[in-house]
């Protein structure tokens, strides 16, 4: 499967948007990836989520893996697409106070796990669910995620895999050229 295989899958779904965004972090931005619109479409994500654990097997020996666990709520689907993929259980992560948590799951010393996700922009939320999996005195083996769009930015101590690695442009809204154009923005979600 193609990086434009990928795209246009994500256009196709209603994943990849073009308009005019206002993001959580107040910049602006032309594009905006929502992969809760390709999840919708199990056949759909089941093919994006083979393809990246095909991506991974051939390009990393990750040695074996107990189970992939996901932080909740996008990476859930990509989480459980993942481990079906490979034939092994699947876990998240839930949100409690902002902080994510273990509430219906146990991680076991020692054993060894895939940390999945839909999108990373900074990667805050992988690097919590990693430090969970590490608090527990498990291993983190390797990282998926469907789209990286800090365009590589985003680094952590394991390997990392993504279908899509890119960066949407950003501006300050004072610098946005839509808005200069007077086009209203839209808030996407997260």
């Amino acid at each position: 499967m193609t990086e434009q295989d990928v795209i246009k899958k994500m256009e196709d779904t209603g994943a990849l948007l073009q308009g005019h965004f206002e993001l959580r972090s107040g910049l602006h931005s032309n594009r905006f990836f929502q992969c809760a619109n390709v999840l919708r479409y199990p056949k759909t994500a089941g093919e994006l989520c083979e393809e990246l654990v095909r991506r991974m097997l051939d390009s990393a020996d990750i040695g074996a893996v107990d189970g992939v666990i996901s932080p909740a709520l996008g990476g859930i689907l990509v989480g459980h697409e993942v481990a079906r993929a490979l034939d092994r259980k699947c876990i998240f992560a839930e949100k409690q106070d902002g902080s994510l948590v273990m509430r219906r799951f146990n991680i076991r010393p020692g054993e060894r796990y895939i940390v999945a996700e839909d999108v990373i922009t900074r990667g805050g939320r992988v690097q919590e669910t990693v430090d969970l999996v590490k608090a527990a005195g498990a291993e983190v083996a390797a990282i998926l995620v469907l789209v990286d769009r800090s365009a590589g930015q985003a680094v952590f101590d394991y390997p990392l895999f993504s279908l899509l690695r890119m960066a949407p442009e950003v501006w300050k809204p004072e610098d946005c050229p839509m808005c200069a154009a007077g086009q209203p923005f839209v808030h996407p979600g997260s």
